[in-house]
C-alpha cells in the first residue's frame, strides 16, 4: 500500500534512509529529519506496517530565462535490500510522477544511479566538474579579508549576485541560507566568507572535514581573485580538497595540474511540453529542446 503525507511514517522513512544510504553522514540524514523534512513531501510503500521503500517530492521555485516555475525535486528514493525486485520502486515512481504531470511543467530527480530514471522520462541535464586541489595547485595568497561565519543575509547577497550569471536554478531567500548554516554546522562543518576592500562580502564556501581532506560542498565567488582566496582558506584546513563546480565554469584553466572528473548531477523530466512550448512562445518536444532556450550556462547547485 502506497501511502503518503502521513507523519506517523517519519521514523520509518529515516529509517529507511539509514540503511540505504551508508554512504552518507548520519548527522546529516539525522539534521534533514529533524529539522527540514515536512510529512507531505513523503511517499511510502507500507508493507506490515512497516515502510519497504519510500521517497521524497520537494517543492521549489524553479527560474529560468526570467520566470518562476513551480517544480519539485525528487531524492532519497530507496527501497530496504530484502523487499527489492518486487516492483515497489516503480509503484512510487508512477504514483508521484502522475500527480508531478498535474502540478508543474518540470521535475527533477537526484540519485546516486542516475541511469535508473531513464525509463521514467528523466534525461541527464546537469552536470558538475569535481576537482582535487592541493597546495601546488593553487597559487597563495594571505587570509586578509577572510571571515569564519558569515551573517546569512551576506550569504544570499553574494549567491543572488553570483548566480545571476547562470539559469535553471533554485530561487533561494534568507530562511534557504539561516537554515543552511545551521546544517553545515549539524554536520561539524564550516563557513568561510571573504570580503573585498569595500567591505562587501565577495565569496564564500561551505566544506565538511575529515581527516584527510576538505570537501568544499559550495563555492561562491565574484571573481577569480575571490575565488582564489577561498580555495586558500579551505587549504588552510586541510591539505587537500575538493570542490563542485558546474561543468560550464572550467576552473582548469586556472588549474590546469588538477585532477578533473565531470559527472552527471541532476535529470529532469519534461511533464507538459505543450504548455512548456506555449510558456516560452516556441514549439519543444524534448528536455534538451526545453533547455536549449537558456539563455546562459545552466548551474543547479542544490543537493535536495
Amino acid at each position: 500500500m502506497i501511502v503518503h503525507g502521513d507523519s506517523s511514517l517519519t521514523y520509518g522513512i529515516q529509517n529507511c534512509w539509514n540503511r540505504c544510504f551508508t554512504q552518507e553522514d548520519p548527522r546529516y540524514t539525522e539534521f534533514f529529519f529533524r529539522n527540514l523534512f515536512q510529512p507531505d513531501w513523503g511517499y511510502a510503500v507500507v508493507e506490515n506496517d512497516q515502510v519497504v521503500s519510500t521517497l521524497c517530492r520537494i517543492p521549489h521555485d524553479f527560474v529560468f530565462n526570467g520566470r518562476i516555475l513551480k517544480t519539485s525535486m525528487i531524492v532519497g528514493v530507496a527501497t530496504l535490500p530484502e523487499a527489492r525486485k518486487q516492483g515497489y520502486m516503480h509503484q512510487l515512481m508512477n504514483t508521484v510522477l502522475d500527480a508531478c504531470e498535474h502540478a508543474e511543467l518540470i521535475t527533477l530527480i537526484q540519485a546516486y544511479d542516475l541511469q535508473l530514471y531513464l525509463p521514467f522520462g528523466f534525461q541527464v541535464l546537469y552536470e558538475r566538474s569535481f576537482y582535487t586541489l592541493d597546495r601546488d595547485d593553487v597559487q597563495r595568497t594571505n587570509n586578509v579579508g577572510c571571515v569564519y561565519d558569515p551573517p546569512a543575509l551576506d550569504l544570499l547577497k553574494c549567491y543572488s549576485a553570483y548566480i545571476s550569471r547562470f539559469n535553471g536554478f533554485y530561487a533561494r531567500d534568507l530562511d534557504y541560507f539561516v537554515s543552511y548554516k545551521k546544517e553545515i554546522a549539524a554536520e561539524g562543518g564550516k563557513v568561510i566568507g571573504y570580503y573585498g576592500q569595500d567591505h562587501q562580502i565577495q565569496a564564500y564556501c561551505t566544506m565538511l572535514l575529515d581527516r584527510q581532506k576538505a570537501d568544499v560542498e559550495e563555492i561562491i565567488y565574484l571573481d577569480s581573485l575571490s575565488l582564489i582566496k577561498m580555495i586558500n582558506a579551505a587549504l588552510q584546513e586541510r591539505n587537500t580538497i575538493t570542490i563542485n563546480v558546474s561543468k560550464a565554469e572550467n576552473l582548469s584553466l586556472l588549474f590546469p595540474r588538477a585532477p578533473r572528473e565531470d559527472r552527471g548531477s541532476t535529470l529532469v523530466r519534461l511533464n507538459n511540453p505543450e504548455l512548456y512550448s506555449r510558456l516560452f512562445n516556441t514549439k519543444v518536444e524534448t528536455v534538451q529542446e526545453a533547455f536549449a532556450l537558456s539563455e546562459k550556462p545552466l548551474n543547479l547547485s542544490e543537493h535536495f
